[in-house]
């Protein structure tokens, strides 16, 4: 039997769609976890300043979410960067048992030194398309996104 429409037409289609985004997203991956580490920090340790970064202070379960980690791994990750004095947790305004977690100066600096050469990497890395299609990209992959979230929560 041929490997062709073996599961039926819309089903193939599909199953060789899900393997191209696989694909491009692992080499995309490895490619901006390769950028991270030049940097000296992790992959989850980016996440959470990048977040920060462009966000401002939040709660632990803010930035938990945000990352789409949990609040035990989000924890770690800023105990970590705490101890490198790129982030602090001050007492919320309103809520004591709640801790806001803000770059420092010192993480600041940081961010601002390395987000824009990650994001020049990026750029580098997806040039391969043009700019139109990497918005269209973007667009059908949000569309793809929401409606799965939506269907299947």
């Amino acid at each position: 039997m041929s490997t062709s429409r073996r599961y039926g037409k819309k089903a193939d289609i599909a199953l060789r769609m899900w393997v191209k985004l696989v694909r491009a997203f692992a080499t995309l991956n490895r490619l901006s976890a390769e950028d991270i580490r030049s940097y000296g920090v992790t992959q989850a340790q980016f996440g959470v300043l990048e977040v920060l970064g462009h966000l401002g202070p939040m709660s632990l379960g803010e930035l938990a979410r945000k990352m789409l980690v949990s609040c035990g791994n989000t924890t770690v990750i800023v105990d970590n960067l705490e101890k490198e004095g790129f982030l602090e947790r001050t007492p919320h305004p309103e809520d004591r048992r709640v801790k806001v977690v803000q770059l420092t100066s010192k993480g600041r600096k940081f961010f601002l030194e390395i987000f824009p050469k990650h994001a020049a990497a990026m750029t580098e890395f997806v040039a391969v398309l043009e700019e139109q299609d990497q918005e269209r990209l973007g667009a059908l992959l949000k569309k793809l996104g929401l409606a799965l979230a939506q269907r299947f929560g």
